[in-house]
C-alpha cells in the first residue's frame, strides 16, 4: 500500500510504529500529506488507527475507505453501548480494537485512565493515575479529564493538564513513568491534548491564569527535552486572558518543520527541535481552544473568546507578522471551542451557540450559513462527501460536503457530546457526557464515503 511512498523508508522507527500515510493531490505539488491516515503498521501487520485528537494527521478527515453510519437513536445501529462511571471530555485514541480514553471523579480528586474492547465495549482495564488532595475548580463546560490521550499501540499517554502527564502500558495499564512537576493554575480547568509526533516527542501546552509555557517532552521516558515560556504581551493582570486551551499542530514548511500555537492574545510557530520563536500573529481574543488548521500551504487559527476570529496565515515569514501574513480575517460566527475542518478547500465551522458556516478557504468568504441550535463543543469530523457535527444535548447532523447547504441526517441519543467523536473502519464511536457509543454503518449501506 505505502511502497510507493520512498519517505517510509527513511522514517525513524517511532513512525513506523504510529502512522502510515498516503499520498494525496495537494496545494504543494507533485504531493501534499494526506489529510487521512487510513492505517497504522507494526511489523508486517496493518492495524487501523486513530491515535491522538483529531487523528494521525491531526485534521478531523476519516480515511478514505472507512463506512460510516447516516442515521442511528437510542434502539438503531447501535453496536453496544458503555455507561461511564465518571466524567471526562477527553476523545478516545484507537489502536486496532482497543480504545484508551481518561475520567476524573467530578471534584477531580481522583484521576483515571481505561481501555475498551471495541469488539465488545466492555472494559479491558481501568486505572487510578493520579490522586489529587487539592484541585482548582473547572468550569461547568469543563471537565478534569478533558484532554485527549495519544497512543501508538504498545503504550497509552494520558494527560490531565498540571494534575500530571503519564505512560502506560497499553496492555494491561501498568505505568511505565509518570510527570508532575510541570505547574499551572489552570483555574477553569485543563484542556489542552498533547501532540505525539514521529520523532517520539509530546509537545505540551500549559497556558494558565499564573504561568504561560509549552513543553517537548521524551515520549519514551517523559523527560523534558525543551520548555519555552510564552513571550506575549498580553495586555492586561488579567490571568483570565492569559490562559488557552488550544493543543499544537505540526506542519512543513519549505521542508523545515514548525509546530503551530494558538493561545491567547497571539498565535506562534516554533522550531519543534529547540523551542525557538519562527513568527507570530497578534490578535485581540483570548482563552484560544481550537486547533491550527493547514492546508499544505495556509495556516488557519480560530483565536478564542471574546469574539472568536478566523485568520488565514501565510506561514513563511519571520518574527511578527500580523501585518504582512495575514491573508484574511473572518471576523462573523466562528466558533471559540470546537475545531473546524477543513476539506477539499472549504472550511466548515460551527459557532457555540449552534450556526454553522462554510467558508472558502482561500478566500475567507462565507458560502452558506445554518442555524442547528444547541451548544456545540465537539470538533468537526470529516468522512468523504460528509460533514457530522455532534451538539451537547445529544444531536448529530449529517450533512453534504460542498458550497451550498445540503443535510442528509438528524440523528439523536439520550445525551449529548463535549468530546470529539472517532470514526472506525465501519462505525463511529461517540462518547456523550454518561457513555461511550459504538454505532455501526447498516449492512445495506455498504458503499463507501467519497474520497
Amino acid at each position: 500500500m505505502l511502497a510507493h511512498d520512498s519517505r517510509i523508508a527513511n522514517l525513524p522507527l517511532m513512525a513506523l510504529a504510529c502512522f502510515a500515510v498516503a499520498l494525496v493531490p495537494g496545494k504543494n505539488s507533485p504531493a501534499a500529506e494526506s489529510t487521512a491516515v487510513a492505517t497504522a503498521l507494526r511489523g508486517d501487520e496493518q492495524t487501523y488507527a486513530w491515535p491522538q485528537f483529531r487523528g494521525g494527521s491531526d485534521d478531523g478527515n476519516s480515511p478514505a475507505d472507512v463506512r460510516l453510519p447516516v442515521t442511528w437513536s437510542e434502539t438503531e445501529n447501535i453496536r453496544w453501548k458503555l455507561p461511564l462511571e465518571l466524567r471526562g471530555w477527553s476523545s478516545p485514541a484507537v489502536w486496532g480494537d482497543t480504545a484508551v480514553l481518561t475520567e476524573a471523579t467530578p471534584d477531580g480528586q481522583q484521576m483515571f485512565a481505561l481501555a475498551v474492547d471495541l469488539n465488545t465495549g466492555k472494559v479491558i482495564w481501568r486505572k487510578r493515575v493520579f490522586e489529587n488532595t487539592e484541585v482548582e475548580e473547572a468550569h461547568i463546560m469543563n471537565s478534569y479529564a478533558s484532554p485527549s490521550p495519544a497512543t501508538d499501540g504498545r503504550r497509552a499517554w494520558v494527560h490531565f493538564g498540571s494534575y500530571g502527564t503519564a505512560c502506560l502500558n497499553l496492555a494491561d495499564g501498568e505505568l511505565i513513568w509518570q510527570r508532575r512537576d510541570l505547574p499551572c493554575a489552570h483555574h477553569r480547568g485543563p484542556g489542552s491534548s498533547p501532540l505525539l509526533d514521529n520523532q517520539g516527542r509530546l509537545f505540551i501546552h500549559y497556558d494558565g491564569f499564573d504561568v504561560q509555557y509549552l513543553v517537548a517532552l521524551s515520549a519514551e521516558t517523559g523527560e523534558t527535552i525543551w520548555k519555552r515560556d510564552r513571550e506575549i504581551e498580553y495586555g492586561t493582570l488579567d490571568g483570565d486572558q492569559m490562559k488557552a486551551y488550544s493543543t499544537p499542530l505540526l506542519i512543513t514548511v519549505d521542508g523545515q518543520p514548525q509546530l503551530i500555537s494558538s493561545t491567547s492574545k497571539a498565535a506562534i510557530a516554533y522550531n519543534p527541535e529547540d523551542g525557538n520563536e519562527i513568527w507570530r500573529v497578534v490578535y485581540n481574543e483570548f482563552s484560544a481552544t481550537a486547533q491550527p488548521l493547514f492546508d499544505g500551504e495556509t495556516v488557519y487559527i480560530s483565536t478564542g473568546f471574546g469574539k472568536a476570529h478566523l485568520l488565514a496565515i501565510d506561514p513563511t515569514g519571520k518574527g511578527d507578522v500580523t501585518d504582512t501574513h495575514v491573508l484574511w480575517d473572518a471576523p462573523k460566527g466562528i466558533g471559540s471551542k470546537p475545531t473546524p475542518l477543513l476539506h477539499d478547500g472549504l472550511i466548515y465551522n460551527v459557532h457555540d451557540a449552534g450556526v454553522a458556516s462554510c467558508l472558502d478557504a482561500e478566500t475567507g468568504e462565507t458560502l452558506w450559513t445554518e442555524r442547528f441550535g444547541g451548544l456545540f463543543s465537539a470538533s468537526i469530523l470529516g468522512a468523504g462527501d460528509r460533514v457530522y457535527w455532534f451538539d451537547h444535548d445529544g444531536a448529530c447532523y449529517v450533512t453534504r460536503t460542498g458550497r451550498e447547504f445540503e443535510r442528509i441526517a438528524e440523528n439523536r441519543l439520550d445525551d449529548g457530546c463535549m468530546a470529539t467523536p472517532v470514526p472506525l473502519p465501519d462505525s463511529l464511536l461517540v462518547r456523550t457526557r454518561s457513555a461511550l457509543y459504538r454505532i455501526a454503518a447498516p449492512p445495506a449501506d455498504d458503499s463507501p464515503v467519497a474520497p
